[in-house]
Parts: structure tokens; sequence; C-alpha cells
């Protein structure tokens, strides 16, 4: 089987504009989380004020003509796709041996929202002619590819919080099976309006902790209250191995393992019982050819849910058991909200990080933690102690979705 190895990586998030600084504001226990300042919060007396907005806006990033073309979750996939590729050092490739798998949850909305006032406020023909392409949710792949002039084949995962993660497997799958030599994988999202607010509200999936926003995403905490929105995308170069080798590439480390499968049990729930999530840990394991116990960092869905929090650690105690207590468990969307279909691709690059750095992030607003939830959280910055172990990360989503990537060190 062909190896696969992380050779770039990219990001714009709630935290920072690029990887290092997004890294840096994780490390220090910032959050990204603040008030939306926007008319529009008002105007609708949305029951939710706050959201993980991008750091850095994209039209600080992009030329006027790129950012005018594209959907904002476009515009992020596009901003971390090329600091991934220039972080790999812009590798020489056969464009027929260059793929991109680039997932979102919710694609072009945008654009999608805004063209349908358009439509009910000024009529059909003030509708613009780049809508479609702009709100289809391959459009951050397209555009990816588009940018890279990858012909290996360019694919969107929609899975909803599971997506990033799911594309970053199936860019694995395409790797090993010899069917491209590099692909640009990771998730783009860009949902932070007022109609997606309105609904996850309506739901009570969203913390409404409007008077501390930075305080608000919580996971593990007794006080939890539901997720934060968050926005932004990440994107990793993954590489076959000798490829890789061959010119002299900087590898970051090797990706062993992405598996998926799904619950069938509810469109929003999970299964109380974990068993689809702790399905697609195990063999997210056997394809690394790795056992529980090599495993001592867990980046965690750990959405700040009543329900999901604690669905996701029956899911980590039916795999682990004993070997639980050993692992050191981040939970990093207290820092930077749920970016959904993008949460998977940050997440990841986290995940890579902790382990090339020997570091796990901390988990900021854990005051009291859920003793449903016993798992060892760090609050500080923690080392890891064994260098040729594993790292997970988990993502799952609406649908019953879920997505486990696994990662080891050279």
């Amino acid at each position: 089987m062909r190896r696969v190895v992380v050779t770039g990586i990219g990001a714009t998030t709630p935290l920072g504009g690029d990887v290092a600084s997004s890294w840096k504001a994780l490390l220090n226990g910032e959050s990204g989380i603040s008030t939306l300042t926007q008319e529009w919060v008002e105007r609708y007396e949305l029951p939710v004020t706050f959201a993980g907005k991008a750091k850095v806006s994209a039209d600080q990033v992009l030329t006027p003509q790129e950012a005018k073309r594209l959907d904002p979750s476009s515009q992020f996939a596009l901003i971390s796709a090329r600091e991934a590729w220039a972080d790999a050092g812009s590798p020489e490739v056969t464009p027929e041996r260059l793929a991109v798998d680039f997932a979102t949850g919710i694609g072009g909305v945008w654009t999608l929202l805004d063209a349908f006032d358009t439509l009910k406020e000024r009529g059909p023909r003030r509708v613009l002619p780049m809508t479609v392409p702009m709100l289809m949710p391959n459009g951050p792949a397209a555009a990816i590819g588009m940018d890279l002039g990858a012909r290996a084949g360019v694919r969107t995962a929609v899975s909803a919080c599971a997506s990033g993660n799911e594309s970053i497997a199936n860019a694995l799958q395409r790797i090993q099976l010899g069917q491209a030599d590099v692909v640009v994988a990771g998730g783009a999202e860009a949902a932070i309006h007022p109609l997606p607010i309105a609904a996850f509200a309506a739901m009570h999936a969203l913390s409404k902790r409007n008077d501390d926003p930075a305080r608000a995403s919580r996971p593990y905490d007794t006080d939890r209250d539901g997720f934060v929105m968050g926005e932004g995308a990440g994107a990793l170069v993954l590489e076959e191995y000798e490829h890789a080798k061959a010119r002299g590439a900087k590898i970051y480390c090797e990706l062993v393992g992405g598996a998926v499968t799904s619950d069938a049990y509810h469109i929003t729930a999970p299964d109380p019982e974990g068993s689809g999530a702790a399905r697609a840990v195990l063999a997210a394991l056997e394809q690394a050819g790795a056992s529980v116990t090599d495993v001592e960092h867990v980046n965690a869905h750990a959405t700040s849910t009543p329900v999901g929090d604690i669905a996701e650690y029956t899911a980590i105690k039916r795999v682990f058991g004993d070997h639980t207590d050993s692992l050191i468990v981040s939970a990093t969307k207290a820092s930077t909200g749920h970016l959904l279909g993008g949460a998977g691709a940050i997440e990841a690059i986290f995940t890579i990080l902790a382990l090339t750095e020997q570091l796990v992030p901390p988990t900021i607003n854990l005051d009291n933690q859920d003793p449903a939830i016993p798992l060892n959280v760090p609050s500080d910055p923690t080392k890891l102690s064994r260098p040729g172990a594993i790292a997970i990360s988990n993502s799952f989503g609406f649908g019953g979705h879920n997505a486990v990537l696994a990662f080891r060190n050279l």
C-alpha cells in the first residue's frame, strides 16, 4: 500500500489568518468568538448574537476580482489552499497526477440567499450570471482545482460536520490506490448568515451566552449549552511518500488512517451508544496497523452540546477501555467555534502540529468538567511523551456521519 504524508498545511480561522497565527493563539488559550456587529443581527432580532468570524477578512488577502467571483466559502478555501501549497514548496507534479478533495457542509449560502433577495426585490434580470457557480457546494474545490491546474479529479464531500475529515480520508484512499500522487484536501465554511443562525437556534443547537461570547463554547463543561458557529478553512497537501522523498519535501507526519461510517440512527442526534463513531475509530486504527494503546492524543469533535459531548465520550470509552485514562484530549472548538464542514480540516491541522511539536493545545472554558465525561482534558499546553504514538482527530455530523483520521510521526 502506498504511504501518504503531509507536506503542506494552510488555514484561515477565527484565531488567525494563517496556520502560524492560529496555532499561536490556540496555544495561548485565546478565543476567536466575539459579538457580531452586522446590522442584520438587530434587524432580524436574532436570538444568538455572536460567532467565530474569520480573524482576517478574505478581501484583505484576495484580489478584488477574485473576491467578487467567489462565494465566501470558496474565498476561504482558496486562501488556505494557497498557503498549504506554498508551505509544501509548490511541488512540481504532472497535472494528471494532482487532485483536489475539498469539502463543505453547507456551501455558498451567502450567494444563494443574497441572490434570492435580489430576485424578490429587483427581479430576475438583476440576478448575477455567476450565481450558480458561486453557490454550488463544489465551488471551493473547483476554485482550488483551477488555481493549481489539478486534472486528476476534483471532488467534494458534503456530509455536514464530518465533511472535512471525509474529504481527507477520500484523498488518502486516492493516493493509496494510485489515482494521484498529490492531493490538496480539506474543508471550508462561511455560513455566519442570519438564516443558518436562526435555524440552528430554533433547534436549540447554539449556545445563547450573548453576554459572554468568548466563554460560550465550553466542551465538556457542566454549563455547556450548545455550539458556537465559526467560519474559515483548512487545507492539507497530501503526498505519496516516495514522491515527497524524491523531491526532498518537508514532511510533517504520515496520514496512516482515514475511516468513514454512519449511524443510521437520527438525522441530528448522535447514536447515544457511540457504536458508529467507535467503528470509525477502530477502522482508522486498523488501516494504520495500530492498536488502541498506540494512541496518545485525541482531537475530539467536542462541539459543546449537552448530548453530543457525552455520546463522543461513550464512543471513546467503547474503543479505548482502560486506555482512555492515558489519552490526552483536546477540544479546540472551545477556541475556534464550530466551522461545520471546515471543522475537520482545521482540527486535522491542529492534530498534525500537536504531533510534530509534541505539544497538545489547551482547552479553554472548562471550569467544571462534567463528571459523566472523565477525560484528561488539559487547560494548559501539555507535552506528549511518545514521539511514535498515534494521534486521531474525530468529526461527526448531522445525518449520522462519522469520519476519523489517524496520524503518526515518521
